[in-house]
C-alpha cells in the first residue's frame, strides 16, 4: 500500500533545521511532546490519496505531479515577487490540496454534509414521511432522536474528499486569481511554523470569506483573500487576475501568524529552530481547533444552510477560562 503524504514532503523539508541532519522539530498539541522527525515520517496515511468514489481513484496524484516538482522554485520566485503562471499554479495548487485532501479538510468538509442530512430529516419528519421510533426508543420522532443524540448521521470522510478532488482545479483557480499578500518574515528568533494543516483561517468580518494563511518556508508565507465573485465560475489556470502585494512583518505580526497556525493545526506543529519559547507558545494555543459551523437562515417556509469554518476553543479551554 502507498503511504501518501497529505502535506507534501517538499513543503516540510523547507522547515528542516540546520542543527539537525535532514530533520525538523515537531511538537504535538495533544500532549506537548517535542521530538525531531523526518518529513517522510509524518503527515502520511496509507492510501490517503486513493478515493473509491472517483472513476480514477488516484486522480489527485496526477494533479500533484504539476504542483510538487515546482514548489521550491515557486517559493524562490515569490521571495523576489517574480511570479509566473507555473509558480502560481504550484503554490495555489499546494493550498488547494491541503484544503481538500488532508484529514482536517475531510473532517471540516463533512460538517456541512452532516448538517444537510439533519435538515433534510427535519423536513421529512415535519411532512410525516418518517415514522416514529419503536417504544424501546421512547416512540420519539427522528427530530427528537437527533436532538438527544440517540441517532447520529455519519459521513464517510472520503466522500467530501472526492468532492474536493473533483473540484481541485476550481479551488486552485480561486486561490490563484484572488489577492495575495506576500508575508516576509525577517525575525530570526521567530521563524514561521508549519503544521499538519498549513492553511490556517483568518476571520476579520463575518460577512466576508475567510482568509487563508499558508506558510511556505520559515521566512515567507502568503495571505490569500479568496474572491467570492469567483465562486462557481469556470477555472482560469492562466491566473489572469493574480495580484500580490509584499509585506515585511514586525515581530508582533509574525507571532500572530504563528498563533493562527498553531490554533488551526490538527495536532502536529513543525518548526526549524529549537527555541525555548516554542513549548509555552504552543501550550497557550493548543486547545483551539478549526471547526465547521453551520447556521440556519430562514428562507420562505423553510431554511437555507450557510456553512463556514471558525477557530473555536475546545470545551476544556472554555472551562479553564
Amino acid at each position: 500500500m502507498a503511504l501518501d503524504h497529505y502535506v507534501s514532503q517538499v513543503h516540510l523539508k523547507n522547515f528542516n533545521s540546520p542543527a539537525l541532519d535532514g530533520l525538523m522539530y515537531a511538537i504535538r498539541k495533544s500532549d506537548l511532546k517535542r521530538f525531531p522527525t523526518r518529513s517522510r515520517d509524518v503527515c502520511r496515511i496509507e492510501e490517503g490519496s486513493t478515493n473509491a468514489y472517483l472513476a480514477k481513484d488516484r486522480a489527485i496524484e496526477e494533479f500533484l505531479k504539476e504542483v510538487e516538482p515546482h514548489y521550491n522554485a515557486s517559493v524562490a520566485k515569490l521571495r523576489e515577487n517574480k511570479m509566473d503562471q507555473a509558480a502560481i499554479a504550484s503554490l495555489a495548487g499546494f493550498a488547494a490540496y491541503v484544503v481538500t485532501c488532508s484529514p482536517a479538510a475531510m473532517r471540516l468538509n463533512s460538517g456541512p454534509l452532516k448538517a444537510q442530512l439533519e435538515a433534510e430529516a427535519a423536513v421529512l419528519d415535519k411532512l410525516g414521511a418518517i415514522p416514529k421510533a419503536p417504544e424501546v426508543l421512547g416512540g420519539k420522532s427522528i427530530t427528537e432522536l437527533l436532538a438527544d443524540g440517540t441517532v447520529n448521521f455519519t459521513v464517510d470522510p472520503k466522500y467530501p474528499q472526492a468532492m474536493g478532488i473533483s473540484n481541485i482545479l476550481h479551488h486552485t483557480s480561486v486561490f490563484g486569481n484572488s489577492p495575495w499578500e506576500i508575508l516576509h518574515n525577517g525575525e530570526e528568533e521567530s521563524p514561521f511554523f508549519t503544521s499538519d494543516y498549513p492553511a490556517a483561517i483568518e476571520v476579520f468580518d463575518n460577512n466576508t470569506s475567510i482568509n487563508r494563511i499558508v506558510p511556505l518556508a520559515p521566512d515567507i508565507a502568503v495571505r490569500i483573500r479568496p474572491d467570492i465573485r469567483l465562486t462557481g465560475t469556470k477555472p482560469d489556470i492562466t491566473f489572469a487576475n493574480f495580484n500580490a502585494t509584499a509585506r515585511h512583518l514586525k515581530r508582533a505580526q509574525v507571532l500572530e501568524i504563528n498563533r493562527l497556525l498553531v490554533r488551526c493545526a490538527e495536532d502536529m506543529i513543525f518548526f526549524r529552530d529549537d527555541q525555548d519559547w516554542v513549548e509555552g507558545f504552543v501550550a497557550k494555543n493548543r486547545r483551539f481547533r478549526v471547526e465547521p459551523v453551520t447556521r440556519k437562515l430562514r428562507h420562505g417556509d423553510g431554511y437555507r444552510l450557510a456553512s463556514t469554518h471558525r477557530v473555536i476553543a475546545r470545551p476544556e479551554e472554555t472551562k479553564s477560562g
